[in-house]
């Protein structure tokens, strides 16, 4: 594949790199060996030992499949098994050399370790973002054949049409319990005909997304008239927005079961992500001080109060208040009949895009969120953390169905999900969805991912803010 060849060469360029330019800040360009008290090697060069550790480096990513092109371009697999790699190769190199007696300068290992990761991971995120741009063009897509009943068949177009980030170009539809499909999708007949319908459309995956209407051995005919390396068989699940480790395969007298774990907030869990927000928070309050000090001065320029304070819903649906700086203007609340007759986004959250309320710092504010940075304080103080599901006000929890009560078993964040997905945008189903598919499916990788993404959409906004 073109573009994991490439990302080989990026993995090649960045560790070379890397781990010479290390080896010259350690020992500059003199002389050095790695040092052994074993009978059978001798002294080793570190410009030798340099080359061996950039081969077992492109090695370890090879061996942990970490340019494979099911983990390229979506999710976090690719972050994490790039992280593994690394450590696993020099938690590798520390056992070697504890028992074969060799002295590798610890600078030298603590140095390259931490900024091969980085770069790599750098790397990765930008070429993911050149791969999106690529995919929503067309081009280093895959071309999908859909299998299933008509709703099933909707329902994973749709979700594919909405993110052309993921690779997936349906070219057709072959239903299993007969009807049509509608909706712009070729119908390309039964299940049947998919063997001449794969070479008539130069299609190389097929997913499943739905069993229904077809015979027992069925798909497992289809995964034997794919082409070996080049098709792919993709089953759906009918279950949405469970991924990561909650899923779990286990083959039980021939039969390949998928368990779905409930989702398991642990202890350890909840101490990763409150020293997270602490370290980090209490990190970008220090760089960004100076500008909320400047914005600040701003505010209260223009008459009233600096900061907004509203009452909010947070963890296990208890009430805190959220700070923000004032966008609006001090009568806002009695000229709330102004804007109540029209609600640019939902039924349950209320916006309005043109509010004259607002005013024209606030509205500069709020494109680029930096009303929301005093939330930083809301961090610190445990109300609030870096990402998490949108926080809501008491009036919209009162119109939450049953369900959507699962937001609240983590904390509210300053950003989430629902902010690198669209916002304001958002349908008021897809909101939820996305609220509880982080709710149900955290990482921390994947936080530093949505801040990353939330980065992006700061300095480059293309929505307002919710």
């Amino acid at each position: 594949m073109r573009f994991a060849r490439r990302l080989w060469i990026t993995d090649l360029i960045i560790l070379t790199g890397v781990v010479f330019t290390t080896q010259l800040i350690t020992f500059g360009f003199g002389p050095a060996v790695v040092a052994t008290r074993t009978q059978f090697t001798g002294a080793v060069p570190y410009w030798l030992f340099s080359l061996v550790l950039v081969v077992l480096w492109m090695w370890a990513l090879a061996l942990n499949d970490t340019r494979a092109p099911s983990v390229i371009g979506a999710g976090n697999l690719e972050y994490m098994r790039v992280l593994g790699a690394s450590f696993q190769l020099f938690g590798a190199l520390a056992i070697i050399a504890f028992v074969t007696e060799f002295e590798v300068a610890r600078g030298y290992l603590l140095l390259s370790l931490p900024a091969g990761v980085a770069l790599l991971e750098l790397s990765r995120w930008s070429w993911r973002l050149w791969l999106t741009r690529q995919r929503v063009t067309g081009a280093y897509t895959e071309r999908v054949i859909l299998i299933g009943t008509p709703e099933s068949v909707r329902r994973i177009a749709d979700e594919l049409k909405t993110r052309p980030g993921l690779g997936y170009t349906v070219v057709g539809a072959c239903i299993s319990t007969g009807g049509r499909v509608g909706a712009g999708i070729a119908d390309l007949g039964s299940v049947d005909d998919l063997r001449h319908v794969l070479i008539d459309t130069a299609a190389d995956t097929v997913i499943v997304a739905s069993t229904d209407g077809l015979p027992t051995e069925k798909v497992k005919e289809i995964s034997w008239m794919l082409e070996t390396g080049r098709q792919h068989l993709v089953l759906a699940p009918g279950i949405l927005d469970v991924a990561g480790p909650r899923i779990h395969t286990r083959p039980v007298l021939g039969l390949p079961l998928t368990h779905v774990e409930t989702p398991n907030f642990s202890r350890g869990q909840r101490w990763a992500k409150r020293l997270f927000d602490i370290f980090a928070g209490f990190a970008l309050l220090v760089v960004l001080s100076p500008f909320m000090l400047a914005i600040g001065l701003l505010v209260k320029m223009s008459g009233g109060p600096v900061f907004f304070l509203q009452k909010r819903i947070g963890r296990d649906g208890r009430p805190f208040r959220m700070i923000k700086f004032r966008s609006m203007t001090v009568d806002a609340e009695d000229r709330l009949n102004e804007v109540n007759e029209r609600n640019d986004t939902n039924e349950i959250l209320f916006k309005r895009m043109d509010d004259p309320r607002v005013t024209p710092l606030g509205r500069w504010m709020r494109r680029h969120s930096i009303d929301e940075l005093p939330q930083l304080l809301n961090v610190l103080d445990g109300s609030m953390s870096l990402v998490g599901p949108r926080p809501p006000l008491p009036s919209e929890v009162e119109k939450y169905a049953d369900h959507v009560h699962r937001r609240f078993l983590t904390k509210p964040g300053m950003t989430g999900a629902w902010q690198v997905g669209g916002r304001s945008t958002l349908s008021w189903e897809e909101s939820v969805r996305l609220d509880l598919s982080y709710v149900e499916n955290w990482s921390l990788p994947g936080d530093i991912v949505i801040l990353a993404r939330t980065l992006r959409e700061v300095i480059t906004p293309g929505r307002h803010a919710a």
